[in-house]
């Protein structure tokens, strides 16, 4: 163990960790066929996600025809079942990752998620992907209450806790996962790779990775800041 600046790094889960947007894509695209409405591709369904999956439906039926809420209400469910039934096929790690982990685990670091999928679904991916091991905690969208999702700073500080506490640092893609990293008043991180909204450059994170390999030196690059 070494005198590494942080002994908590955060992780978002969709489009940080793990490329997940086929499996996303097809769970989206089962609900859609339910309602005779056409498929979306991968690069239409990415800006979607990371609000969690009612919000990925609701875009996808304002894609495809409108939205109407008793439709959202039904077919929400039926994505869900065939998502859980179907949650790692095609999604893997993004390069980089293992390499990334296990040097911070030397380095004393402890690893946790906070996204906001809800638990359960990102407790069952972690573990199909053989990775529950990895993590201290797992926190999801519903896991602290409604209100409780990222950009709320809610899940960070449990993560924290969770984790016995220490200099935490968060590491996401989306604009929810930077302002609940400046809300909760820890460092923030934005991947490049992840599944963008808006031009990485926007987000306002403290620093930006392109691949896995730059986080450890970006790490130590903020903690001297």
């Amino acid at each position: 163990m070494t005198d590494f600046p942080f002994d908590i790094i955060g992780f978002d889960l969709d489009g940080t960790l793990f490329d997940t947007s086929a499996d996303l894509t097809d769970a989206l695209n089962h609900g859609l066929g339910l309602l005779g409405r056409p498929p979306l591709s991968i690069a239409a369904v990415k800006p979607m996600i990371g609000r969690g999956g009612k919000y990925m439906l609701q875009q996808g039926l304002e894609a495809s025809g409108g939205c109407d809420p008793e439709v959202l209400e039904r077919v929400y469910p039926e994505l869900l079942a065939f998502y859980g039934d179907n949650i790692a096929r095609a999604t893997h790690a993004f390069p980089g990752l293992s390499a990334a982990m296990d040097a911070l685990d030397a380095r004393g670091a402890k690893f946790a998620i906070v996204t906001n999928k809800s638990e359960q679904l990102a407790a069952r991916l972690v573990a199909e992907l053989d990775l529950d091991h990895r993590f201290a905690c797992v926190i999801g969208g519903d896991t602290m209450g409604p209100d409780s999702r990222k950009p709320s700073p809610t899940g960070i500080r449990e993560m924290i806790r969770r984790c016995g506490g220490g200099r935490a640092a968060f590491v996401g893609d989306s604009i929810f996962d930077i302002e609940a990293a400046k809300n909760a008043g820890i460092p923030s991180i934005a991947v490049s790779f992840g599944f963008l909204m808006q031009p990485v450059e926007e987000l306002g994170a403290d620093a930006v990775i392109d691949h896995f390999d730059e986080l450890i030196p970006t790490l130590e690059r903020l903690a001297a800041q």
